[in-house]
């Protein structure tokens, strides 16, 4: 479990230490608009490792959220169908913020304001590493999948466009 100085404090990383989650901290120097492949690069590892967490909303306005891999796109008419509705688009950044507690570009599902269901791309499951946001722009975490698991109880899914 990631202790000390470095580590900053957010709610998700309270939400990792109580599930007793093991965890790495990498910081990395936020660009607007970088996304997964700046911070891929600036970490030095695979894209497909670093894991983006979307928050979306049906049509009645239930948010969720959905976990792809940094080199894939979700698709929405997958997660539509899944979901048993007629359709799924992403959520305002306020609108994320307002649910989530986070800002966009430091979303992460650990720790979210408000309970929301996770879909999980199932291949995710299949890496032995992934990094995800920690909760705070510039700052993922390196887990196991498995937490992910333990942790958020995900609806796993092939949501990939």
């Amino acid at each position: 479990m990631a202790k000390g100085e470095d580590t900053p404090v957010t709610q998700a990383v309270r939400t990792l230490r109580a599930g007793k989650a093991d965890f790495s901290v990498h910081l990395y120097e936020y660009i607007e608009r970088g996304g997964t492949q700046h911070s891929a690069a600036s970490l030095s590892v695979d894209e497909h490792t670093v894991i983006k967490t979307i928050v979306l909303e049906d049509e009645t306005k239930a948010a969720f959220i959905c976990l792809q891999h940094g080199d894939r796109e979700v698709s929405t008419k997958s997660l539509a169908r899944i979901r048993g509705c007629k359709t799924v688009s992403p959520c305002a950044p306020e609108t994320s913020l307002r649910h989530t507690g986070y800002l966009v570009g430091g979303t992460s599902p650990f720790g979210t304001r408000k309970p929301l269901t996770v879909y999980l791309e199932r291949s995710i499951c299949e890496l032995p590493r992934i990094y995800i946001n920690g909760g705070k722009r510039g700052f993922l975490v390196g887990i196991n999948p498995q937490v992910l698991i333990t942790l958020l109880a995900p609806i796993l899914v092939e949501a990939n466009a």
